[in-house]
């Protein structure tokens, strides 16, 4: 028992491993991509309907061709009041995290997202899947605090960039939400391949419409470079991202991926400057975004301190991977319920709706394809 604990530990730390680091290769590579300083596509909206035609067009040969995966039983009635509207929003944070590229640096992109929890927060009084506190409120005003200091520093701060990256850590946050209060109302479970084959179609479309507006013209009447293996290969690298995360789901608990997620910030932040020498990071940088994961930090502490309290049983993290691995055994493959889910800018698919608070929110800081 002891071997197979150590041999499960190990696998879990390597998905990990794997997931940070195509975590981080997938936002690096589009910031490549769409800079016209490098690859130079500067078509957002184009890059993100690739991915999500390449993605929705494995998720039917997975499903419908080779049967690896069984579809959900999905009505008219869940697919137009559920998907559809968790599609439209999932689409713009896409849409608007991909064109801050073209304006700010990835540094900044990170330290932004440090709004992701206060988004959510937000969103979730709004929606009324959570309640106003004192202690939570008091965070999100230092977070809200260290990135306006962090945004003060930035010495190519860029307005429009800004406003699209916050636009897009908003709508990935009302994307959460509706998950839980849509999704869940409805009892529907959806693993990241058929979160794929229904949300990907959907966002697909939803995007057409400001391609076509604010793309197409440019499409027209510019030379744009279009390399097959460049755009097949960074779409390729954001489907592993996705298996990745389905192999991480359920092998790890919250705490673990929230430092996975922050350690995965600090990476890009480090990377960024290297591969991309423009992205300059000062002292005011460093300190507002230390003073932002302070907050995120307390914030994730007290979610915590929460589900425990309505856990009265807690597992050792042996116990509960030895628990967990018994379920798969016993479920025949089947995702077991209680993971993570992940919500990179980069990974293009909802996982299983039936999810931690915890989860949710963190990972909802880490999502573009």
């Amino acid at each position: 028992m002891a071997k197979m604990i150590n041999k499960t530990l190990v696998l879990t730390y390597i998905y990990l491993l794997i997931y940070v680091l195509l975590s981080s290769g997938v936002i690096l590579y589009n910031k490549w991509v769409l800079s016209p300083k490098y690859f130079n596509f500067p078509l957002p909206i184009t890059l993100t309907m690739i991915h999500m035609g390449f993605s929705g067009f494995v998720a039917f040969l997975l499903i419908r061709v080779f049967k690896v995966v069984s579809p959900v039983k999905m009505t008219f009635e869940i697919y137009v009041t559920c998907v559809v509207p968790i599609s439209a929003f999932f689409a713009s944070s896409l849409w608007f995290g991909n064109t801050a590229y073209l304006h700010i640096s990835v540094a900044f992109i990170q330290m932004l997202k440090a709004l992701m929890p206060v988004a959510t927060f937000i969103m979730a009084i709004v929606c009324g899947t959570d309640n106003a506190r004192c202690d939570v409120f008091m965070n999100m005003l230092l977070v809200s605090v260290g990135v306006v200091i962090s945004s003060y520093g930035e010495i190519n701060f860029n307005i429009i960039g800004t406003v699209y990256q916050v636009m897009g850590i908003f709508a990935e946050a009302l994307r959460l939400v509706l998950t839980q209060v849509l999704l869940q109302k409805k009892g529907l479970t959806l693993n990241p391949v058929t979160s794929l084959y229904y949300i990907a179609p959907c966002s697909f479309v939803f995007l057409s419409l400001p391609w076509y507006v604010l793309e197409k013209p440019n499409i027209e009447v510019s030379q744009i470079q279009f390399n097959f293996w460049i755009f097949f290969s960074n779409a390729l690298c954001a489907l592993a991202l996705n298996f990745s995360i389905f192999l991480v789901i359920g092998r790890t608990g919250a705490v673990t991926m929230r430092v996975a997620g922050v350690l995965k910030d600090w990476i890009l932040i480090a990377l960024s400057t290297v591969i991309f020498p423009e992205s300059t990071i000062t002292g005011l940088n460093i300190i507002g975004y230390a003073i932002a994961l302070c907050g995120v930090v307390m914030y994730n502490y007290i979610k915590i301190k929460d589900v425990k309290a309505t856990q009265p049983i807690t597992d050792s993290l042996p116990d509960r991977i030895t628990k967990d691995w018994k379920e798969k055994r016993s479920s025949d493959g089947e995702s077991p319920r209680g993971g993570v889910e992940l919500n990179d800018e980069e990974d293009p698919l909802i996982t299983s709706s039936r999810l931690s608070h915890i989860g949710r929110t963190q990972l909802g800081s880490h999502t573009a394809v």
